[in-house]
């Protein structure tokens, strides 16, 4: 369900109107519209908001372990339109047995670390990333750190030499 308020917003008014199956759900809160994106639609919803409605930037990827919850994971896209000068974020919900997504690096490039940070913090992966290794955790370290059920004094044998 979309609500009133984020529907007021002409980009997601058009969104919806063009694209109604990428968007599974939609609500403004304290002036920020945030929209709730079914794993498959991403893509496509993404180079709309680019292409179309001026979201040339891409500020942020980031992601929230929900942990005991199903889905447990919540990719979230925070985009900026310089032009019409708005924000929309995008949260992509990932169940725990199939955290992987399509990488939006071929949409905007700025997308390329910060997937990586997620991949190596929440072991959340991105098909189709150019280079999707660690980037924050030494190559050999196992587990992702931010995960809730990773050890809160890590495994007792965090690291393996390569």
């Amino acid at each position: 369900m979309i609500t009133e308020s984020a529907l007021a917003r002409p980009d997601v008014a058009a969104a919806v109107e063009v694209l109604p199956e990428a968007i599974a759900c939609g609500v403004e809160a304290h002036g920020e519209v945030t929209l709730g994106v079914p794993p498959t639609e991403l893509l496509t919803l993404a180079r709309y908001l680019k292409e179309q409605q001026g979201y040339a930037r891409l500020s942020a990827v980031t992601c929230v372990d929900w942990h005991p919850r199903e889905p447990r994971f919540e990719v979230v896209y925070q985009l900026h339109s310089i032009v019409h000068n708005r924000r929309l974020r995008l949260k992509v919900s990932l169940p725990s047995d199939a955290a992987e997504v399509d990488s939006v690096t071929g949409i905007w490039r700025s997308a390329n670390w910060y997937e990586r940070e997620v991949f190596d913090l929440f072991g959340v992966h991105f098909r189709n990333h150019p280079n999707l290794r660690r980037i924050m955790m030494p190559e050999g370290w196992v587990g992702h750190p931010l995960r809730k059920d990773f050890p809160v004094h890590g495994h007792k044998y965090s690291y393996q030499e390569g």
